[in-house]
């Protein structure tokens, strides 16, 4: 079964990520699998590149950093008391937090980046905001979505019910 990646189809993939330079920035252990067809389950860049391809065809997919994790923003970073975190803090930590001009509909993950006496540097950006990223994949198996996941809009493990 040669099946091609189309819409509604469940697709999974082999991968690995580098920036500009070639060093590694995901090497993709585990494969990706996703829901074709423009329900936002991949980055759209790489799901254009993906369409009509074969089991065991690659592409490559150069992305700028407003195609994958958006541009660095310096708004972003926050400075607060160190009195408002646990005890055991430390640097590369998160915690879920709203910008401070945003509602609760902008939730982030801020990462714990510098920890001095008396206060604690949080950045809301995604680790690889600003970074341009080269995705190089390879198609591994492609199979028709079932009508549930195409209803629910992604992937459902084995195929199976939503949680």
């Amino acid at each position: 079964m040669n099946e091609e990646v189309i819409k509604n189809t469940v697709v999974t993939l082999n991968y690995s990520v580098t920036d500009p330079e070639g060093t590694l920035v995901d090497a993709g252990k585990d494969p990706i699998v996703y829901l074709h067809g423009g329900y936002d389950d991949i980055f759209p860049m790489i799901e254009e590149a993906l369409q009509g391809k074969k089991i065991g065809e690659s592409v490559t997919v150069k992305m700028q950093p407003n195609d994958a994790f958006g541009e660095y923003d310096a708004d972003l970073i926050e400075i607060e008391p160190r009195s408002s975190f646990p005890k055991e803090l430390q640097v590369g930590m998160q915690f879920e937090g709203i910008p401070e001009r945003g509602s609760e509909d902008d939730m982030l993950i801020y990462r714990v980046t510098e920890i001095a006496d008396d206060r604690v540097v949080l950045d809301g950006n995604h680790p690889l905001a600003g970074t341009a990223l080269i995705f190089t994949c390879t198609v591994r198996a492609v199979r028709p979505a079932s009508d549930e996941e195409i209803s629910h809009g992604h992937v459902h493990e084995h195929g199976g019910q939503c949680d």
